[in-house]
């Protein structure tokens, strides 16, 4: 008889040749358990998933109570549900600007995923623009998927694929002297806040303010992908409003749903019209705004708030900064929980990151930065939890 293991290399399609098959059994709060009962501690959160730990009571909860209530209804749009009505009027709390130089963001298209998210805006773009021309930057990741995958940042993930779609144009991120690039023919601006899979790289203060005023020159879309930083993980409940600027559209997934798979696009009523009409149905999805991710969602929304987890990210940060000190360490770079530990070069970290792992310790590396460890725990992790974390790192480094 072949053991999970066997039949998982066997039956379960492989993204690449040496997968962690790790056999999970159990997961609770930051710790993750297998079938042997070794305990790991999840220090990427399923690469920023689990913002609120692995089945937190409250989410789980949430869950139980709609699957007691309904499951799939309709397609997306037809029926009114309350799970998605909730979710989308606290999401719309959570973006109010203060003031009414930008239209609030008051529209939410809910997906299954951030790559459906990215899809979606890209439409929404073209279509309330009347333009072609997206811009995206270098180094950026935005997905999977043809659309997502146009906008990414790496040849080397492209090339096998085309051709993709075209009138994509790239700009570096946080560099002042390609914001020009952005015109009149530019329909939008898809950028991350904090550059993820580029090593979290952090852009000055004034650049946003720079690039907004680009956009409005040009009646350009400012399209903020918030996939990896949203919800919580950078120590504001979105990055963005750590940089003093405001979005046209806005896209968020991962930490978004507490576990459960689900995603969004959001923008101002205005814009999210066009999907009306011209064709009717302009986006279309069956199961976006699935119920149950929805109350999950919700629940996770309310456990950030409610516990106050925003409040200790940077203190929880700073204990990550201050342990992780080793002469093989170049350098620690993040924005709240969002890290990023450089080393020399992959050969260098890719053994520490398996010795970690074999001591208990999640942690990855960046598809555009081999050389740097990611850190992004749940944000309930402990002072005391992260102590132990960066004791094993630095076991594993030596």
């Amino acid at each position: 008889m072949m053991t999970h293991r066997e039949l998982f290399l066997k039956n379960v399609a492989q993204t690449s040749d040496f997968p962690l098959s790790l056999e999970i059994d159990q997961a609770n709060g930051i710790y993750m358990y297998g079938k042997d009962g070794k305990e790991y501690m999840d220090l990427i959160s399923g690469i920023g998933v689990s913002n609120v730990g692995h089945r937190h009571p409250k989410v789980t909860q949430a869950i139980h109570n709609q699957v007691d209530k309904y499951l799939h209804l309709m397609v997306y749009g037809e029926y009114v549900q309350t799970p998605q009505t909730l979710l989308a009027e606290a999401l719309v709390k959570t973006l109010d600007n203060g003031c009414r130089k930008y239209p609030v963001l008051n529209n939410v298209y809910f997906t299954n995923s951030g790559t459906e998210a990215v899809e979606g805006a890209m439409k929404l773009a073209k279509r309330y623009t009347g333009r072609q021309e997206i811009i995206s930057c270098v180094n950026a990741y935005h997905g999977a998927t043809q659309g997502a995958l146009s906008l990414s940042g790496s040849e080397n993930f492209k090339r096998n694929y085309r051709p993709l779609l075209p009138e994509i144009k790239q700009i570096r991120h946080g560099h002042f002297d390609d914001i020009e690039k952005i015109t009149c023919r530019t329909a939008a601006v898809f950028i991350e806040v904090i550059a993820g899979e580029a090593g979290v790289r952090i852009p000055e203060y004034e650049y946003f303010v720079e690039l907004r005023k680009q956009c409005d020159l040009t009646g350009t879309l400012l399209i903020i992908d918030e996939i990896q930083t949203g919800f919580g993980r950078t120590g504001t409940f979105w990055a963005f409003q750590q940089f003093g600027f405001y979005p046209d559209v806005l896209l968020c997934a991962k930490g978004m749903g507490g576990g459960m798979p689900i995603g969004a696009f959001i923008a101002n009523q205005e814009v999210m019209s066009v999907f009306k009409n011209n064709p009717i149905l302009g986006h279309i999805t069956t199961f976006g705004g699935h119920p149950v991710s929805c109350a999950a969602s919700l629940a996770t929304l309310k456990v950030i708030f409610e516990e106050n987890l925003l409040e200790n990210v940077n203190v929880k940060a700073q204990i990550f900064k201050d342990l992780l000190i080793h002469k093989k360490v170049k350098e620690v770079r993040n924005q709240g929980l969002m890290m990023a530990v450089e080393f020399e070069d992959f050969e260098t970290l890719k053994p520490i990151i398996d010795r970690a792992i074999g001591r208990g310790i999640i942690t990855d590396w960046f598809l555009f930065c081999d050389n740097s460890m990611r850190i992004a725990p749940p944000l309930i992790i402990t002072d005391e939890e992260i102590v132990k974390a960066c004791k094993v790192i630095l076991s594993a480094i030596n």
